[in-house]
């Protein structure tokens, strides 16, 4: 399972919200953090957050099972460990 760690805060919850749009992934809340997990690559646009530079590139704060593929202006996307994209 593909799973990307937030921190569950004010500035961080949108990125979770939009991920979950995607009926593959779930999320949930483990400690201080949102868990957002998926059986495949885990994916979410930047303009859907509404995040700024400062905080959509400051939002991940770990990455389990998998590696980010992709983290610019535009889009985020997450691929499972040895999964290329």
């Amino acid at each position: 399972m593909t799973t990307l760690f937030v921190l569950d805060i004010d500035d961080f919850r949108p990125l979770a919200e939009v991920a979950a749009k995607d009926p593959d992934v779930t999320v949930r809340r483990r400690g201080p953090y949102l868990e957002v997990a998926a059986p495949g690559p885990i994916r979410v646009e930047r303009g859907a957050t509404g995040c700024r530079n400062a905080v959509w590139y400051s939002s991940v704060a770990a990455v389990r099972d998998g590696r980010v593929s992709r983290w610019d202006k535009a889009e985020l996307v997450v691929v499972p460990a040895g999964g290329g994209e």
